[in-house]
């Protein structure tokens, strides 16, 4: 291949995977009175909707965010990873059912601290 450096679509995807990598927040919608949507909302939507022209890539990408992410990435991951790999996702919310650490969620105008643990151990029953 001639052209260097990556494709545009893997640059997107690369930088909204670092968002995760590095989230503090999770929501999954519009927050506050106004309705906005957090950057890392946007970053999760784009890694979500590339899941449909490259599952293989963003599957990898999302081993790297359940290694190396903060908390609330990892719910995003393994929130992703039910679309692509359901039993890959129950076991990444398994192992996550002890972590301690907490994150900031969001749900409308609601804000809450969370362990990652209790959040996992809720997507486990639900499923």
């Amino acid at each position: 291949m001639f052209g260097i450096g990556k494709k545009k679509w893997e640059r997107e995807l690369g930088a909204a995977v670092d968002s995760l990598v590095t989230a503090d927040t999770l929501a999954f919608g519009g927050v506050g009175i106004a309705g906005t949507l957090l950057p890392v909302t946007e970053a999760y939507e784009r890694v979500s909707a590339a899941l449909d022209d490259h599952p293989e890539e963003v599957r990898r990408q999302l081993d790297r965010v359940l290694a190396d992410g903060t908390p609330a990435g990892r719910a995003y991951a393994a929130t992703l990873l039910e679309r692509v790999d359901p039993a890959a996702a129950r076991a990444a919310w398994t192992s996550l059912r002890d972590d301690p650490s907490e994150f900031t969620t969001f749900v409308g105008c609601v804000m809450d601290r969370e362990t990652l643990g209790t959040y996992a151990s809720r997507r486990l029953a639900a499923a």
